[in-house]
């Protein structure tokens, strides 16, 4: 399954960037929640209602504090932690109503803090168990300068936590980290459950799928011999692209080279 993130639009307004790619031909979603408005239930129900009224799906949330994990999750003031724990839980109760079933997590920049690796599974694990109650749960994403960037650490997570983990793999910031789609991937193993998909062209790293020489049906290979089966969605930024057509191109070039792998 291939679809977009309404944060390719970003700064739009959220419920209008889901309309333009709705009427792009998009089906499947990833929904950047901007707001602590839109993490409420009539801005959620306009949302959902929008995406029932063209059979579309959400897969997943992106919180817009992802910049502030290192402190609300991963950080060293006690009660502050516990209320990112239920500042988290309301977004993966978003996404549960939105019918998605993940939430990506950034988690925290390398050198912030003082927190032992196994000190960080710990906290991830908690939220994780929190997300057994929401009905949606977290995924850590390889984000560049933190730790999570590091496929020794993801594999530390995953053989950690067992069950109560799961993985998102970007393909932007492996390029943008240094660490080949490969090695994260495989330290991710059967924990990825999302995928954000971009291209790229000599010093260009985020480029609309189809855009530069990323080899779109080899990585979709690729997906599919570790047994991937979840969805692959196009996240890049809105400054590495033209007009908003060109997100219908590149949506056919995704949907073209992924035909008949997920």
């Amino acid at each position: 399954m291939t679809g977009v993130s309404t944060s390719c639009l970003y700064p739009m307004e959220t419920e209008r960037a889901l309309g333009v790619l709705l009427g792009q031909g998009y089906r499947c979603f990833e929904v950047f929640l901007n707001s602590f408005r839109e993490m409420e239930r009539p801005f959620l129900r306009e949302l959902k209602a929008m995406g029932e009224g063209y059979g579309a799906r959400f897969v997943s949330v992106h919180p817009f504090t992802s910049a502030m994990e290192s402190m609300l999750l991963f950080g060293e003031y006690g009660r502050r932690v516990e209320e990112g724990y239920d500042l988290y839980a309301r977004f993966m109760e978003a996404a549960a109503y939105l019918g998605a079933g993940h939430v990506v997590v950034h988690g925290q920049l390398q050198g912030h803090g003082s927190l032992e690796d196994e000190a960080y599974w710990e906290r991830f694990g908690e939220l994780y168990r929190r997300g057994d109650a929401a009905g949606a749960w977290p995924a850590q994403e390889n984000v560049r300068r933190h730790r999570g960037a590091d496929p020794a650490f993801l594999a530390g997570m995953k053989a950690y936590l067992g069950p109560s983990c799961g993985f998102v793999l970007d393909v932007k910031q492996c390029r943008m980290s240094g660490f080949s789609i490969e090695a994260v991937s495989a330290a991710m193993g059967d924990k990825l459950k999302h995928v954000h998909l971009s291209d790229c062209r000599g010093e260009e790293a985020c480029l609309l799928p189809g855009a530069g020489d990323f080899d779109l049906a080899g990585f979709a290979r690729h997906l599919r011999g570790m047994g991937y089966g979840g969805a692959v969605v196009t996240e890049v930024y809105r400054d590495g692209f033209g007009g908003e057509e060109e997100l219908g191109w590149s949506r056919v070039q995704v949907e073209r080279a992924f035909a008949g792998t997920m």
